[in-house]
């Protein structure tokens, strides 16, 4: 689909001109010109909503346990939710669609249907589930620590302290995963040479993700 976007120099491979579109897949991601997660995590969730369909004989099985059940789902369904979300811009919307995805699975496996009804925080304490934003802000600074103790010429290393070059439109600056970053860190007192630092140690960046993603 092509953007109309008018006056832009065109993108060169070679002598052939590359199409300008709104967005497209790359290794099962959604790339947009906006450059937020919104798009990608509307597709991706699709995926673990067919997986866990498939297993409909495992959640009916009366011979499985609930706690069987339970550990299938996260290393079957929740998992392929959850993943490459260490680089998701997270917002409260793409917070509620995927607790609300994760919800409903959760209310069958324990059988709750209509009219009976859990609040969200009696279903996560029954299934020993934290919030599903608890979980992808723990994966986050987990995959940040492992990066920050790559070596130097590791490219997402370098990504993680690359600075673009070049003005921004003018307005309030559009929260991006880098300024989210920032501002977690900022909340327990860290700047990030302090984040960088730290990362270096696994003991001491295991406290610090624990403070930071209280469980």
């Amino acid at each position: 689909m092509r953007t109309g976007v008018k006056n832009c120099s065109p993108l060169l491979i070679g002598t052939e001109a590359v199409e300008r579109v709104h967005k497209f897949t790359y290794l099962g991601s959604v790339v947009s010109e906006t450059g937020g997660s919104e798009e990608d995590i509307a597709s991706w969730i699709a995926k673990p909503r067919a997986t866990f369909a498939q297993l409909r004989p495992v959640w009916q099985s009366q011979k499985l346990t609930r706690r069987i059940k339970l550990k299938i789902f996260g290393s079957n369904v929740k998992s392929v939710l959850l993943y490459g979300c260490e680089t998701w811009k997270v917002t409260k919307d793409i917070s509620r669609q995927n607790q609300v995805f994760v919800n409903r699975p959760l209310h069958r496996i324990l059988g709750i249907y209509w009219p009976e009804n859990f609040s969200n925080l009696e279903l996560l304490e029954k299934c020993h589930e934290s919030p599903i934003d608890s979980q992808i802000k723990r994966r986050k600074w987990r995959w940040i620590g492992h990066t920050l103790r790559r070596e130097p010429d590791h490219i997402p290393k370098q990504a993680l302290d690359w600075n673009p070059q070049g003005k921004r439109k003018r307005g309030r600056p559009r929260q991006t995963w880098r300024r989210s970053v920032l501002a977690e860190a900022a909340s327990i007192g860290m700047t990030w040479s302090e984040v960088k630092a730290e990362a270096q140690d696994r003991s001491r960046w295991r406290t610090s993700v624990d403070a930071l993603c209280p469980i």
